[in-house]
């Protein structure tokens, strides 16, 4: 593996050395990460070099546009808080030829950029005050993006978050039954129909122009945070292939999504799986306070509508992804995609439930 990093390394624009350690990253699912050792006469360095995957990200030019774009525009924004922009943002390098990434001798693309010493991620949550970090992390990231024009971003996935778009393609696949699976989640499809309305509203309010278009991270788990080791404070968000336009409720939706159920997505015991109060308001607080006024107010106020409509909108892949024999998600078991989308829709039903103190604890914050 050394020799092959060697030969992708040294097609870029950095410092000439040899590459002495690669340790690959396992946390992700779609590309492959390894944090590469480059010693030099005169200097030990760090990197991350990465193997994009083409299949899920097939527009290399687009997705390092998105990328550099927003990365440059959060190094300028550092630098005009007096904060130490090779800590908070990522930094890509150039390959000899000026590029942003470049391919392996098998064709596969690959880019570059520093590795941030003295942070790590993390893959669950300690308490209830740390969520309240991870909030204020997402939040300072979207404040920061606030005057970004996000027309200049590419749809790195078309209709990644476009839920009507998700519910026309759960219809279709319904309907065709490649898995003959149709008769036997009934139930299933007749909740996600009697919600087609909620599927509509973030896309309707947008082309209305009810809420602005934005930048937004997609994927907004806890461990797409780096934490200061020694601070314990959010200073980089990471994973920046999924930032397209769209709107704040999708990345609050997702993040209250994943990091306020009270069990994992694939948990089949459906008494064990609510949304957790507690955790909404912690990372609320820290999410509100960071973008009270910089995104408009009726925004803020529909984020519980976000964090519903997202949780809706994953089960309706999970459940599509079944009718058409799993063919997207990686699965264990037969069942594990419908079991995937019960989960995610008990969370919905939960959700609506609570529903009106999720909103009062929302109005709360924006005071």
């Amino acid at each position: 593996m050394k020799e092959q990093i060697q030969k992708v390394f040294d097609k870029f624009e950095v410092k000439s050395g040899t590459v002495t350690d690669v340790v690959q990253c396992h946390n992700g699912h779609i590309s492959r990460t390894f944090f590469v050792t480059v010693k030099s006469p005169d200097s030990t360095d760090r990197y991350v070099m990465q193997e994009v995957n083409e299949y899920v990200f097939p527009n290399m030019d687009i997705l390092m546009q998105n990328v550099i774009s927003v990365t440059d525009f959060l190094y300028n924004k550092a630098l005009e808080r007096g904060d130490d922009p090779s800590r908070t943002t990522l930094h890509f390098h150039k390959t000899k030829d000026g590029k942003p990434y470049c391919r392996a001798e098998d064709g596969k693309p690959w880019r570059i950029y520093d590795f941030i010493d003295g942070a790590n991620t993390y893959n669950s949550c300690p308490s209830d005050e740390f969520f309240t970090e991870v909030g204020r992390s997402f939040g300072s990231f979207a404040r920061d993006l606030a005057d970004f024009d996000a027309t200049k971003l590419g749809e790195v996935i078309p209709d990644f978050h476009n839920t009507l778009s998700r519910y026309d393609k759960f219809i279709a696949s319904m309907q065709k039954d490649a898995a003959g699976r149709k008769k036997g989640v009934k139930d299933e499809i007749e909740f996600v129909k009697a919600r087609k309305d909620l599927c509509a509203k973030i896309v309707t309010m947008i082309g209305e122009g009810k809420i602005p278009l934005r930048v937004t991270h997609n994927d907004t788990k806890l461990n797409n945070i780096l934490i200061d080791d020694r601070t314990q404070k959010g200073i980089c968000i990471i994973d920046l292939d999924t930032i397209m336009p769209g709107s704040v409720l999708y990345d609050f939706g997702d993040a209250i999504r994943f990091g306020a159920s009270t069990a994992a997505e694939d948990e089949t015991d459906l008494t064990k799986v609510t949304m957790d109060l507690k955790k909404f308001s912690a990372f609320s607080k820290g999410y509100v306070g960071q973008l009270k006024g910089f995104i408009c107010d009726e925004e803020i106020k529909l984020l519980p509508l976000g964090a519903i409509v997202i949780t809706l909108e994953t089960g309706i892949r999970f459940l599509t992804d079944y009718l058409d024999g799993d063919k997207y998600f990686h699965i264990s078991y037969e069942n594990h995609n419908l079991d995937r989308a019960r989960n995610q829709f008990k969370l919905v039903r939960d959700m609506e439930e609570k529903l009106p103190e999720m909103e009062r604890i929302i109005h709360t914050y924006m005071r």
